[in-house]
């Protein structure tokens, strides 16, 4: 069996707790729904593990056994990098009640988070490998991929609102111990498989501390076969003592006599320090030990979470093909009766062309009846009026003729007109003898065409009363309709808070979007959960359910009048 390196053993052991832990805290805080404070467990949490991960590999500067190990070096350095650290970098040396640099580390952590650029300050800091290099190993999980595996998901915490009181807390003497009984719910959903990789690990790690202490063994035997010899050394040099100059040897004696205890102290003090490490290299191995049963319980929640919410999705997608397939059938059948109503629409139409028809001849030729004996009553007057002003214009003639020779020409034509006109009047008269016989005729006509329109009037109100009919079940079809698309609306929205909102990063906006009012440290950025714009707190300071969340959440001004007035349309 192949012995895998224990860095990378410890380097995926942390990514895993970096997972728990960010995903634990995203989720718990959607679910609270309002800003996080210093007390909130899952938070202390997700601290503790961002401490263990940037102290991993740490290189130690005073002496071997050392752990006087700070992560303060290389977070201090981001302020040269990110020219946008230096505000927070400032406050924390300014903070009167820090005094080591692991409580500055601590303090520089809580402001990066409550600014929203944790992840932009590490992304920083882990692309200058070179400079990272004089803080950590070349086996560290800053230097490898991990390290962009882990900044890449401080992405997630952008959507987090949290006010930190970072004077009154005790940040030199806190313990950052790893507390997994918050991410354990059951022992019952974890593969044979998965079991088998994680109890291969745990014996990779007890095979590489059984081949160091091998090892030590080893070193051990090698210095006390040099003790042996250097003793047989002494011991001949004893014996030749008493054969050469006494003074001289004894000398020389003196000298190597010093040079060995020195090499034997040399040797105890390796033989207690390589001690030392083996002592700490078990520790750590029983540290490792238990991280992994509890890594174990916590991969079981994540699984059972996982098959939870795919069923979930599985029938959140089943029942929008449901409503699909209803939507298609509702859009059938008002398609139908679109088609229908244009029929009976254009077969009224016509009918009320017809009708409308109908009492225009009527009118027409009650009219024409009517100027027919008006034009015979005036016909005959006239006659007789135009003989009288004949035999009174041929006198008047006479009289005037001298007098009115100028207009001789245009009553002779006056005159022709008039005999005309007669003549027209006495032909008109004739054929409107001829027209009232046939309006006679005509009338009767009416008459039927009248019973034939009472008919049609009432095939027409029987019509009506169908097509209301009709529009009132198009009605509640259409009211049908509006509720079925507001329900897929909902289940959209449900199905993009699933599959996961895209926010707007923080990065990317530096004004309010409704007021345009810029964002500083007292002025500060919030998201609105329904449209994932960013605004500040008077503009977003709103709270209602989405079917993304059953719990009231902050959404903007224009979002919650939208949310309301759907609401309110969806109850009616």
């Amino acid at each position: 069996m192949a012995v895998k390196d224990p860095t990378a053993v410890e380097r995926a052991n942390l990514l895993n707790m970096a997972k728990l832990s960010i995903k634990g805290l995203i989720e718990s805080a959607l679910s609270f729904g309002r800003t996080l404070d210093s007390d909130y467990p899952p938070l202390q949490q997700f601290f503790v593990v961002m401490e263990h991960c940037l102290k991993h590999g740490l290189k130690v500067r005073k002496s071997f056994l050392s752990y006087n190990k700070t992560i303060w070096g290389p977070l201090e350095l981001v302020e040269k990098l990110y020219p946008e650290a230096e505000e927070i970098a400032a406050s924390v040396r300014d903070l009167p009640g820090l005094k080591t640099p692991l409580g500055r580390a601590r303090a520089w952590l809580r402001l990066a988070l409550m600014q929203k650029k944790m992840a932009d300050y590490l992304r920083c800091l882990i692309i200058q490998r070179d400079l990272l290099s004089e803080f950590y190993e070349y086996h560290a999980l800053m230097m490898e991929e991990e390290g962009a595996v882990i900044v890449g998901l401080l992405v997630g915490l952008n959507v987090i609102d949290a006010n930190l009181c970072v004077k009154g807390e005790d940040l030199d003497s806190q313990v950052g111990v790893i507390d997994f009984s918050m991410y354990l719910k059951s022992d019952d959903d974890i593969g044979g498989k998965e079991r088998n990789v994680q109890i291969a690990a745990i014996l990779d790690q007890k095979n590489y501390v059984e081949e160091l202490n091998r090892q030590l063994n080893s070193t051990v035997n090698s210095l006390h076969a040099r003790v042996d010899s250097l003793e047989k050394s002494n011991t001949k040099l004893i014996e030749e003592v008493t054969k050469v100059d006494v003074e001289a040897e004894l000398q020389t004696y003196k000298h190597s006599r010093q040079g060995l205890d020195e090499m034997y102290n040399e040797a105890r003090r390796q033989l207690r320090e390589e001690s030392q490490l083996r002592q700490d290299m078990e520790n750590e191995l029983m540290v490792q030990v238990s991280m992994k049963h509890e890594i174990e319980l916590a991969m079981k929640l994540l699984e059972k979470d996982i098959h939870e919410k795919q069923d979930t999705l599985i029938g959140l997608r089943q029942q929008l093909d449901e409503v699909k397939a209803i939507n298609m059938e509702m859009y059938q059948k008002l398609q139908v009766t679109e088609d229908a109503m244009k029929e009976k629409n254009e077969i009224i139409s016509r009918l009320e062309d017809k009708t409308n028809q109908i009492n225009a001849t009527m009118k027409q030729l009650e009219q024409r009846l009517q100027q027919a004996e008006k034009a015979q009553m005036e016909a005959e007057n006239e006659d007789e009026k135009l003989q009288e002003e004949y035999v009174n214009k041929s006198e008047r003639l006479q009289n005037e003729f001298s007098q009115k020779e100028k207009q001789l020409l245009q009553l002779e034509t006056d005159l022709k007109i008039e005999k005309e006109w007669r003549q027209t009047l006495e032909d008109d008269l004739q054929k409107e003898k001829e027209t009232i016989s046939q309006l006679r005729i005509e009338t009767q006509e009416i008459i039927n065409l009248k019973k034939e329109f009472l008919k049609l009037q009432e095939k027409n109100k029987q019509l009506k009363r169908i097509c209301q009919d009709q529009e009132a079940a198009l009605q509640e079809l259409a009211s049908k309709l509006s509720e079925s698309k507001l329900k897929i609306e909902d289940i959209k929205e449900a199905n993009k808070a699933l599959q996961g909102q895209v926010w707007l990063k923080d990065k990317e906006a530096t004004h309010c979007k409704l007021c345009e009012k810029e964002f500083s440290l007292s002025k500060r950025k919030h998201h609105c959960r329904n449209c994932g714009e960013i605004f500040c707190n008077a503009c977003s300071d709103n709270e209602l359910p989405l079917p993304s969340s059953p719990k009231p959440v902050r959404v903007c001004d224009s979002c919650h009048a939208i949310l309301i007035q759907r609401y309110c349309v969806s109850h009616k």
